[in-house]
């Protein structure tokens, strides 16, 4: 009895886990893919311009929108399109890296939207030097 009950319970689980990854995975829903997830400045000198890209595209078959753009500390900001990106829409977001700080950095900015993936890490790394 008790075996059955818990094969029961664990049947019971199992399909709710299953219906409900079905509800998040609309087929139409809007699908951004990162040309590149990782930003690497390399060795880069103080004072030099920090700003660089991450490309994307909506793949998916309705507009995407951007919610937010959060970096992990004030040395970086971030600028995204504040409009939604139609079907086949290619776009970028800006990221600014505080190059006024000499030593290595790893960053990471995270992207809120309404894609398949609502919620995207993304990375910049590198390393500030003093001027020669």
């Amino acid at each position: 009895m008790k075996k059955t009950l818990a094969l029961f319970v664990g049947l019971f689980l199992a399909s709710n886990i299953f219906a409900q990854e079905k509800v998040n995975q609309n087929q139409n829903a809007p699908n951004i893919v990162f040309k590149s997830m990782i930003v690497d400045y390399g060795t880069i000198e103080k004072g030099a311009d920090g700003v660089r890209p991450f490309d994307f595209e909506n793949i998916g078959k309705e507009p995407l929108i951007i919610a937010k753009v959060r970096s992990s500390c004030g040395c970086t900001v971030a600028s995204y399109p504040k409009f939604p990106i139609g079907p086949g829409g290619v776009d970028k977001i800006e990221v600014k890296y505080n190059t006024s700080r000499v030593g290595p950095f790893r960053k990471t900015v995270t992207v809120y939207s309404n894609a398949i993936e609502s919620t995207i890490k993304l990375s910049i790394k590198g390393e500030v030097v003093s001027k020669k």
